[in-house]
């Protein structure tokens, strides 16, 4: 049963950047314990309303350790609040505080942190810019792993669409910036950013939807644009001919991004595929599990997401457009990515999508890395730093 009180909500403070206490006290004044956010999530079922939740955040009995980080960060919570509170928002800013305090160190992390440090390494980065170039493709960390005979065949197909495309091999550091570790993440996006916005770069074609939320939040001048709307704007690349009924699974941090939940079915209708919706889709999408890095910390919680998946797919092929996604997906469904289907069709639609584990990733970004400095004629090149710099 909710709390009775006055409805009408306190206006937030004016800053878009809130301190934990004045988010705490927002939640307090507002959230009326109605319990539609709590029917959507187990982390919620579990650790109460995000009234109560905020209300003994500083009581000796809260686990500010553990807590945050049994949040997945999908934000499903935010878009249902009848009220427009924002409890994801909430939950962020208590991982940063908890790092901040020297807690929410979980060794179950450091695979994560170890993969983005290789990621954003002089080993693995290459930024490579035509003369003229004012759109980069971003091909994130996992899918060019994972994927480097698609990431070649989509960049191909962009190069010949927009003029002098550039390429940037790199991490985001999203790992940093949901495992609390604001510093090193502003540290390191801000580097990147400010270097492609001084070289007149504008524009940023990723394929990642955490890519794609990172730019969208601290890019500046430079504007994000999925490939799945770039592609549904300009031709599936191959005549794919398929057939038959799929459902998709829209990544969370693409959940706020309607054009691209339009952009994708359009792909798969041109594919000649049926899309059957899941009661979770678009909007009110669900996590895959993966988000927030929840499993390694609590994986009762995280596999609760993949279980509300192979229910409602109903033994339908999932077909989603993050990486990370496909792969959690894949212990409890049948999952393809679009852009396998876009390229292989045939070998994608037939569950055999050429799709590479570690550690044979990192050779293939390596290759790619080779790949794409013999194909680009660089005005401006570079490997990310060591040390952030100015330059």
């Amino acid at each position: 049963m909710s709390r009775r009180k006055n409805t009408s909500v306190m206006p937030a403070p004016p800053s878009t950047v809130f301190a934990l206490d004045e988010r705490l006290e927002h939640m307090r004044q507002n959230c009326i314990e109605c319990g539609v956010c709590v029917r959507e999530c187990a982390f919620l079922r579990r650790y109460g309303t995000p009234w109560r939740i905020a209300g003994e955040w500083n009581s000796p009995r809260t686990e500010r350790e553990r807590l945050p980080f049994s949040c997945s960060l999908c934000g499903l919570c935010t878009t249902v609040c009848p009220l427009d509170l924002d409890p994801k928002a909430l939950f962020l800013d208590m991982r940063r505080s908890a790092v901040r305090e020297g807690l929410g160190h979980f060794p179950e992390h450091n695979r994560l942190v170890d993969y983005e440090t290789r990621g954003t390494s002089s080993r693995y980065t290459w930024y490579g810019l035509p003369d003229g170039c004012d759109t980069v493709f971003f091909p994130g960390c996992t899918f060019p792993g994972t994927r480097p005979a698609v990431t070649r065949k989509l960049f191909t197909f962009l190069m010949s669409k927009v003029p002098n495309l550039g390429v940037v091999m790199d991490c985001c550091t999203k790992p940093s910036h949901d495992l609390g570790r604001e510093q090193a993440f502003d540290e390191r996006f801000s580097e990147m950013r400010d270097w492609l916005v001084k070289r007149g770069i504008r524009r940023v074609l990723v394929n990642c939807p955490n890519c794609y939320g990172v730019f969208e939040k601290n890019g500046g001048q430079i504007r994000p644009e999925t490939v799945y709307e770039y592609l549904a704007a300009n031709g599936v690349p191959e005549n794919a001919n398929l057939s038959g009924a799929v459902s998709v699974h829209d990544p969370c941090p693409l959940r706020d991004h309607p054009e691209a939940h339009k952009s994708v079915r359009t792909l798969l209708d041109r594919m000649g595929l049926e899309v059957k919706e899941m009661k979770h889709h678009g909007m009110n999408t669900v996590c895959c599990g993966e988000g927030g890095n929840v499993a390694p910390v609590d994986r009762q919680l995280a596999t609760q997401w993949g279980n509300i998946r192979r229910e409602e797919s109903r033994g339908r092929t999932v077909v989603t457009y993050c990486a990370g996604c496909t792969a959690y997906l894949s212990s409890y469904v049948p999952a393809v990515h679009v852009l396998d289907l876009a390229f292989f069709p045939k070998q994608a639609a037939a569950g055999q999508a050429k799709i590479s584990a570690a550690p044979l990733t990192y050779l293939n970004r390596l290759r790619l890395k080779a790949w794409f400095k013999r194909t680009i004629k660089a005005a401006h090149e570079r490997v990310r730093p060591e040390k952030p710099s100015q330059s």
